[in-house]
């Protein structure tokens, strides 16, 4: 009985994307990731210990909070320490089984994202609609089933994604376009008929990206009308600023998202610093600025991180 080829087993190694003839500009590129990557998990990390610490900030809107900061948290995590080992050492090649996993968790954790935007954006609703319902409609009970369905969204989703891969043969150029794994990116490597697991990734991101975002705009829609059936401007505003910072990372969330699958779609013959640039601000600019845009909107934790800041002037200064 013949031995089948090694390429039927799928590779051994994939190569994650250099800057061709500027190898020498790793350096840089692992700094400003290494900074990034220290930006955001320092400022989910504050925002988990504010909120578990301060009994004013235990509401549902906070917890959703939580629920984000984790998540971006495990998201930068799952990548850039291995994009920084690649950056540093040089180490260009990621196993078969590695980058599936990593793959699963990147979409895996993205849709859990996207939705607990959507079930903020939920919040927000209720919080402006049906002020006086808000306390009996999203009690603690609730939020924490609100994010377990969120869990299990994302992985019965996202889980045959890295499954319909498994199988197929990779004969051709080993060598990604980003420094991870997406699924996109490794299907287009595939040498075999790829159309079931296209035709899935399409269906999975469009079942959950794409009908969160269309349920958030709709959200809002409600909520512009509820804001401007008021009387006074200053009620109007005072209600609306309450979104802001949502809104904010709503954006933060989606326009890297979209970014990266126009490039994808449309990219082909754009230089690989583009690729490589559109991955990792999908991939941290969120993290970052998730906990930047929360602190800098909400007035509990914006007091607490002044307080913990001067605590550790004081301290430093004796």
């Amino acid at each position: 009985m013949p031995f089948p080829n090694s390429s039927d087993l799928g590779p051994p190694s994939f190569i994650l994307a250099s800057i061709p003839g500027q190898e020498s500009a790793h350096l840089w590129m692992a700094s400003l990731l290494c900074s990034m990557y220290i930006l955001a998990v320092t400022g989910n990390c504050v925002v988990l210990f504010i909120v578990k610490t301060e009994p004013s900030l235990h509401a549902p809107m906070y917890f959703f909070l939580c629920m984000l900061a984790a998540i971006d948290l495990a998201l930068s995590t799952s990548t850039v320490p291995r994009a920084l080992i690649f950056y540093w050492f040089n180490s260009m090649e990621i196993s078969f089984s590695a980058c599936l996993v990593q793959m699963f968790l990147i979409h895996t954790l993205s849709a859990i994202e996207s939705t607990v935007l959507l079930a903020m954006a939920v919040d927000r609703y209720v919080a402006i609609c049906h002020p006086l319902r808000h306390a009996a409609i999203l009690t603690n009970t609730a939020t924490v089933k609100m994010g377990l369905v969120a869990m299990a969204r994302g992985v019965l989703f996202f889980l045959p994604l890295p499954l319909l891969l498994l199988p197929l043969p990779f004969c051709k150029s080993r060598v990604l376009s980003h420094s991870f794994c997406l699924h996109q990116d490794v299907m287009n490597l595939a040498c075999a008929n790829t159309t079931p697991s296209v035709v899935y990734g399409l269906t999975a991101i469009l079942l959950v990206m794409g009908l969160d975002s269309i349920l958030i705009c709709l959200s809002y829609i409600m909520i512009l009308k509820a804001v401007l059936r008021l009387a006074l401007w200053k009620e109007r505003l005072k209600a609306f600023s309450t979104c802001i910072a949502h809104i904010c990372v709503v954006l933060a969330f989606y326009v890297p998202l979209i970014g990266l699958s126009v490039v994808h779609r449309f990219g082909k013959d754009l230089a690989p610093l583009v690729h490589i640039i559109m991955g990792n601000v999908y991939i941290l600019v969120p993290s970052v600025l998730n906990p930047i845009i929360y602190g800098v909107r909400t007035k509990q934790i914006r007091r607490r991180i002044l307080n913990l800041i001067r605590i550790y002037n004081d301290r430093t200064a004796q």
